[in-house]
């Protein structure tokens, strides 16, 4: 491991001393040092970044990170004394933060995409109407709030430089990225959550990379004095992507998708641009690959927004005797068609970034074995005995004695108390090799054969519990309308039914008609086999009981079950305007023990429909306007005259 000191005549009048990055310029930590031949591993390019940003910065040190244990262990302890993170003796290598309360979700509202032309980033609206689809910078206003930003932002920390592959290293459909950060919690985040080291460096050499930035924006020292011992900035933050120079720069907030750089802003922003540039896919959605019975397997991938059970489908445990689930990934999908027109799909990351509140041996009993070790918990509460603790898991301490210390650092906090023990958004970061489920081949290089495009939201009315598109276009409109109540990951509030087209409405790169017609055009090239595509809704409640009328988790796997059946090519559907939906008695209730309302939970109310149909029409014409293609008009149109027929 390298330190790399900044010497005092370094300033932005100064030639920065990284230039040389001579062994005089190199000092140990402690006892820890590595042979310091690895500093060489630093591609020209790579140094020129490193150079360039370190500059404008001022870092006091530049740290190259190795991704070993030692290193990782030095940064823990490091974090500890500084009292950013403490551990949880309770379990394995577990630790717990807890961040300032205003940086605690992703800040859609300060995240921009700079381009030269805004129509290339974000639709033109109707006239009076706010986009909502991105959020556009001009560059000059760009370097503007940069210039404003970054100089000397890193003044007495040390710049971490993190090379990190987004997928298996290696693999066609992977991507190197290169994050400078002055956080430690961020290289310990980045180095559970993508492949992060020495060996993404010996892999790069001259290639090109992604360059990400990021700042918490609190030089040393500090002005005022954090709180809870984190730093962070919120009235400067920003959180930019810049698509001609493949550049993330993020400044002030240290929080998940705001500073895991690899995460959001890279596999899905920058990334949807790349995939657009190279005719490929960047996807919020899960993978799974679900086996039957008879041994016959497939992989499914599905787009839901977040908090809609994503961790828990991908995770799932069948319900359905004989039926398994394999983990291949549980939120971001990179997915591209091979020489043989089938549709491959990678994980590009390494861990899990779950919501916390909700996750428990019921919803997600893989999950809860996942993060017994190795695990970053935020903003989760903490039990006197050494042990997390958060909403869904009362029953760990009903009729116990066990104190509880809310994330807001309440030590007498119960059951009664009128806020909850953890944030909504609190998080477990947690390395994906140790789910017990993960599927043989999810680090695959090839990527895994996907059979079938699922799209889902939280709709508590109106909405079927499964349905399948009539063809590819079709589907396309089924992914562009959907429709979910918000959740906690964003500054939203919740129980309001939002528009989420593709579940990336917060993570389009470009400008999303675009995007729709990106989708449309694999159906004009040759020899691709294209995936069956469906909608499903968990969270549909009776019209007069309130209740949910379908039990979920482990039982959505009789959903799967009929999902394969449709691929397939079994008669067990029936026609409906909005799509097929099952045949009476064609799902699976095997060992349900459950009395299902079947007619409700599939019934199509026309009057509900057809006022879903105005209300897509009126955000396709509010946000999306001209660019809208023609056959997303024509699919709308067709729907709605099923619709007007049907008696």
């Amino acid at each position: 491991m390298y330190l790399i000191q900044r010497l005092s005549t370094y300033s932005h009048h100064s030639t920065p001393v990284v230039s040389q990055i001579c062994n005089s310029c190199i000092r140990s930590l402690s006892a820890y040092a590595v042979p310091k031949e690895n500093i060489s591993q630093l591609s020209s390019k790579v140094k020129s970044y490193v150079e360039e940003k370190a500059k404008i910065c001022e870092p006091s040190d530049i740290h190259i990170c190795d991704g070993s244990d030692k290193e990782n262990n030095y940064l823990l302890g490091l974090m500890q004394k500084q009292g950013i993170v403490e551990p949880l003796p309770k379990y394995e290598n577990c630790w717990l933060t807890q961040t300032d309360p205003a940086d605690v979700a992703r800040v859609e509202s300060l995240t921009f995409i700079s381009t030269h032309n805004k129509r290339d980033t974000i639709p033109t609206p109707k006239d009076g109407i706010k986009g909502t689809l991105g959020n556009w910078m001009s560059p000059e206003d760009l370097n503007n709030a940069l210039n404003e930003r970054l100089p000397g932002c890193m003044k007495g920390r040390t710049m971490y430089v993190i090379p990190f592959s987004m997928g298996p290293i290696g693999s066609p459909l992977s991507k190197i990225g290169i994050q400078l950060t002055d956080s430690p919690y961020v290289v310990a985040s980045m180095r559970i959550m993508t492949r992060m080291g020495a060996n993404v460096l010996e892999r790069l050499q001259n290639d090109e990379f992604i360059k990400c930035l990021h700042s918490v924006g609190q030089p040393l020292p500090m002005k005022t004095q954090p709180i809870n011992n984190w730093p962070c900035n919120p009235s400067k933050t920003i959180v930019a992507h810049i698509p001609e120079n493949n550049e993330i720069c993020s400044f002030g907030s240290g929080y998940g998708g705001n500073s895991l750089l690899g995460k959001k802003c890279f596999a899905l922003r920058l990334g949807s641009i790349l995939a657009k540039r190279e005719g490929w896919l960047a996807e919020h959605m899960l993978i799974l690959g679900i086996t039957n019975p008879e041994g016959v397997k497939k992989y499914i991938v599905a787009a839901f927004p977040s908090a809609c059970g994503k961790t828990n489908l991908a995770m799932m445990t069948p319900t359905l005797p004989g039926y398994k689930v394999e983990c291949v990934g549980d939120d971001i999908a990179w997915m591209k068609f091979d020489e043989n027109g089938i549709l491959r799909a990678i994980n590009p990351e390494n861990g899990f970034f779950g919501v916390a509140p909700g996750t428990s041996e019921k919803t997600n009993p893989n999950a809860m074995k996942t993060i017994q070790k190795n695990t970053l918990f935020t903003n989760v509460a903490k039990t006197a005995d050494g042990g997390f603790y958060w909403e869904g898991l009362e029953h760990h301490i009903k009729g116990k004695n066990i104190g509880i210390t809310s994330w807001l650092g309440d030590s007498n906090w119960t059951l009664d108390s009128d806020k909850p023990s953890s944030h909504p958004n609190s998080r477990f970061c947690t390395p994906a090799k140790q789910c017990p489920i993960m599927d043989p081949a999810w680090e695959d290089p090839k990527g895994v054969p996907i059979s079938a495009i699922v799209f889902g939201g939280r709709r508590p009315k109106g909405v079927p519990l499964v349905y399948e598109s009539f063809n590819w276009r079709h589907g396309v409109l089924i992914g562009a309308a959907l429709r979910s109540e918000a959740t906690a990951a964003a500054e939203h509030k919740g129980k309001v039914i939002m528009h989420d087209p593709f579940a990336m409405r917060p993570f389009f790169g470009y400008n999303f008609g675009h995007y729709l017609q990106h989708w449309l055009n694999f159906e004009k090239k040759s020899n691709t086999k294209l995936p069956k595509i469906f909608h499903v809704n968990w969270f549909r409640k009776g019209e007069t009981s309130g209740q949910f009328l379908w039990p979920g988790f482990g039982e959505n796997s009789r959903v799967l079950d009929w999902i394969c059946k449709r691929v397939d090519g079994q008669d067990v559907a029936q026609e409906t305007p909005i799509g097929f939906t099952p045949k009476k008695g064609t799902i699976n209730t095997e060992g349900l023990n459950e009395n299902i309302d079947f007619e409700e939970l599939f019934s199509v109310p026309k009057d509900f429909w057809l006022e879903e149909c105005d209300r897509i029409r009126n955000y396709f014409t509010e946000q999306v306007n001209n660019d809208v293609p023609d056959e997303v008009w024509n699919q709308l149109k067709q729907l709605q005259q099923r619709l007007q027929q049907h008696k």
